[in-house]
């Protein structure tokens, strides 16, 4: 029967590692509504399982403590010792999560170790990537331009172009500046910089 396939411990423990995966990319990715659908579905079958199968409330406080080495490994550039600890108590909690017979774990440790190893594995690369993407300076940092020296490619008023840094930028001033005349960034609006004529010295 159906309901006895999904009382298996594997295939509940399989169930609580799908909704996992499905709540982080909904979170990560919000608004698809393919995470959120999936994620919403998976959690009604895994509490059901959960709430009809015994549990070992020692390593369920194994598996919610593995999120401390976890975050610690995403969060520190080398931090592989923290993420094979948190890979550690996540196949121990895994295995040990449902009441077997005696000590025996209900989950069977190869499928444990398996899936905690590619399931934690994926998470943590797809979380430093995020973090790094929001830590790196944006490849055009227009803010930063202000205050940049540069050369004025053309004539420049109300419009023209001038190279800053390593490109071409479409330009304008208050006053006429010649091509080739050494130029500082003063403003900009949007992709059109600001600019102004660095007076040579006498």
């Amino acid at each position: 029967m159906l309901t006895d396939f999904l009382l298996q411990p594997d295939i509940a423990y399989l169930t609580l590692v799908a909704t996992a995966l499905l709540t982080f990319m909904a979170l990560l990715t919000p608004g698809t509504g393919i995470f959120e659908i999936g994620a919403v579905f998976a959690l009604l079958i895994a509490g059901w399982q959960v709430y009809n199968l015994p549990i070992n409330w020692w390593a369920l406080v194994i598996l919610v403590l593995s999120v401390v080495p976890f975050w610690m490994a995403v969060r520190w550039t080398r931090g592989q010792w923290f993420l094979i600890a948190a890979i550690v108590a996540l196949v121990i909690g895994s295995a040990f999560l449902f009441q077997g017979e005696g000590w025996r774990p209900a989950v069977n440790p190869a499928v444990a170790i398996i899936v905690s190893t590619f399931s934690s594995g994926f998470v943590w690369l797809l979380t430093s990537k995020t973090l790094e993407a929001q830590r790196s300076t944006p490849a055009h940092d227009l803010g930063g331009l202000v205050g940049a020296i540069g050369i004025a490619r053309t004539d420049i008023h109300q419009e023209g172009s001038v190279f800053v840094r390593m490109e071409d930028w479409s330009a304008q001033s208050e006053q006429p500046i010649p091509a080739g005349a050494e130029v500082r960034v003063i403003g900009r609006e949007g992709f059109v910089l600001q600019v102004e004529l660095i007076e040579q010295p006498a």
